[in-house]
């Protein structure tokens, strides 16, 4: 009877160590040259609570941006400010709830550029943008009615 209730338990833990694996491709459209980074989370037995690591670095001058971690349906930020038409963006999601970055001209609704939908990293968004201002929101349905949106401006 020892012998099955380690069985058991060895079995349950290699279970729960697949499930906490993930890998993804993503890809992301824009105008002129747009990319999305992707790749695994890092992932540690140590704590439950530990911080994964993107899924890059975080490029010099990226803005950044990031879902609320406890599961509200809203970004940590209603405004972005870029320098200069080459953007950069930074979307961390560590949100139990899968989220994506996506880039609107409010005058057209034309989707400059997005992320995956993922959750547990960060991805990059590189949109070259003409001066203006922009919406930037979560597609997934009924995120951007709760109010997971914001206005992104390109000096």
């Amino acid at each position: 009877m020892r012998r099955l209730s380690t069985l058991i338990l060895t079995i349950g833990a290699l279970a729960l160590a697949a499930c906490g694996s993930s890998s993804g491709g993503g890809s992301s459209t824009g105008t002129g040259s747009s990319s999305s980074s992707s790749g695994s989370a890092a992932s540690s037995s140590s704590s439950a609570a530990s911080t994964p690591a993107p899924s890059s670095p975080i490029p010099k001058g990226a803005l950044e941006i990031a879902a609320n971690s406890a599961g509200q349906l809203m970004f940590d930020k209603s405004t972005l400010t870029a320098p200069s038409s080459r953007v950069t963006i930074a979307f961390t999601n560590l949100s139990p709830l899968d989220h994506n970055l996506t880039v609107e001209d409010p005058a057209t609704k034309k989707i400059l550029g997005h992320t995956e939908t993922f959750q547990g990293t960060t991805k990059l968004l590189n949109l070259d943008l003409k001066p203006g201002t922009y919406k930037y929101f979560c597609s997934v349905p009924g995120h951007r009615m709760a109010g997971m949106e914001g206005t992104l401006t390109v000096k």
